[in-house]
């Protein structure tokens, strides 16, 4: 392969992991708003064209993760109720409650995002906008919900960086 192919490939890599972590931001903001007044995705939606500058953002991923998350919350909520305490998830500020969210969902349901990458864009944001020490809560919670929706790939990756 020809060091232009792969400096192409890499630039696009590049490209498509600024653009969903654009998305994953977003969409963690309209989960927010959705939290407390219940606004629907296409409203959010339209109201973040209007308000905000999403040049460079995943468009489709924010839409699906928006979107995806409102209308599977509640079998979401039941995959995290199993490794988290009941009362910490009833407790959680919107944002941690977002990430959570959202990171789930990539798990079950977006199998091509590696699950070190959904945990570890959940835990960026959540550095970032979350309350403090909301990163650790956040990835202890998506590692143990990694073991169970995405054994495979956990175990595969574990046993990739074992010493030999």
């Amino acid at each position: 392969m020809s060091s232009k192919k792969v400096s192409d490939e890499l630039h696009t890599k590049r490209k498509l992991s600024s653009e969903r972590h654009k998305a994953r931001h977003f969409a963690m903001q309209g989960l927010y708003q959705w939290q407390l007044n219940a606004t629907t995705a296409s409203d959010i939606e339209a109201q973040f064209r209007v308000d905000f500058n999403m040049k460079g953002t995943d468009f489709e991923y924010f839409r699906e993760l928006l979107a995806g998350v409102q209308r599977e919350v509640e079998e979401i909520d039941e995959l995290l109720m199993p490794i988290a305490d009941a009362r910490e998830l009833s407790e959680c500020d919107p944002v941690t409650k977002a990430l959570l969210r959202i990171g789930i969902y990539e798990l079950k349901n977006r199998i091509d995002v590696p699950y070190k990458v959904a945990i570890n864009e959940a835990v960026s944001l959540a550095k970032k906008f979350g309350p403090e020490d909301a990163h650790k809560f956040v990835n202890g919670l998506l590692d143990r919900a990694a073991k169970s929706l995405r054994a495979v790939e956990v175990k595969a990756q574990r046993s990739d960086s074992a010493p030999s």
